[in-house]
């Protein structure tokens, strides 16, 4: 279950916590110590990085039913056309999401409607911007249908994949849960790719070296 204190995710607090609790020590035997001042700085700094990474912004969301918006932050790197078969089951548009350690890395929900699909794939942790890391890497499968009342539904698949430095993926949804367009429904720690299958008829509103932001950026309409 997604928590937010402050302008922090809570899923980081185990992280910060204990980085804090270091660099409060090493700052104390810094004034015992003067060699060791140069530690302490740098452990600050990687504190600072830690907050920053696990930063958790609002964003105004678009609420237009026939939008749909970035499931993460970060730079579009591939735009391709291809056969998606475990959950659209037809020929689709998939946009590929690197996200830097430097990225705001909660994931939010594309559109409005209910999650239908679930997998998860054990891999590897090759460098996410790679594009076998689609392929080989610890990955986890969202399919989301819009559900909306009085209006055709369609539906989009969002994979979420571990990189390198990130080890984990904590999804707070599960199988069956109604999910509003830009909330949160994911954290992949650490650097990390997103990729988003949607159907043909979408007309994209973005290209290849875009930079996006989860929630508020629109990277398609349906038709």
């Amino acid at each position: 279950m997604h928590k937010k204190i402050l302008f922090l995710c809570s899923d980081g607090l185990p992280y910060i916590t204990v980085i804090l609790s270091f660099c409060l020590a090493l700052s104390f035997y810094s004034f015992l110590f003067p060699k060791l001042t140069i530690f302490t700085l740098i452990s600050w700094l990687f504190f600072f990085v830690i907050v920053y990474f696990f930063r958790d912004p609002e964003r105004p969301i678009p609420f237009d039913p026939q939008i749909i918006v970035s499931p993460a932050d970060g730079k579009v790197i591939d735009i391709e056309s291809t056969n998606e078969n475990n959950f659209l089951n037809q020929q689709c548009s998939k946009i590929s999401i690197f996200m830097s350690i430097f990225s705001v890395h909660v994931n939010r929900a594309p559109i409005s409607g209910v999650i239908e699909y679930y997998q998860h794939n054990p891999g590897k942790f090759i460098s996410a911007f790679k594009e076998k890391a689609s392929l080989d890497n610890e990955q986890v499968l969202v399919g989301i249908n819009s559900k909306s009342e009085g209006k055709p539904e369609y539906r989009i698949l969002v994979k979420l994949i571990a990189g390198l430095i990130a080890r984990r993926i904590v999804l707070w949804k599960k199988m069956g849960d109604r999910v509003n367009k830009g909330e949160r429904i994911s954290i992949i720690k650490f650097g990390s790719r997103v990729e988003i299958y949607l159907p043909s008829e979408v007309k994209l509103k973005i290209k290849k070296g875009d930079w996006v932001k989860a929630g508020e950026t629109i990277i398609g309409i349906i038709s």
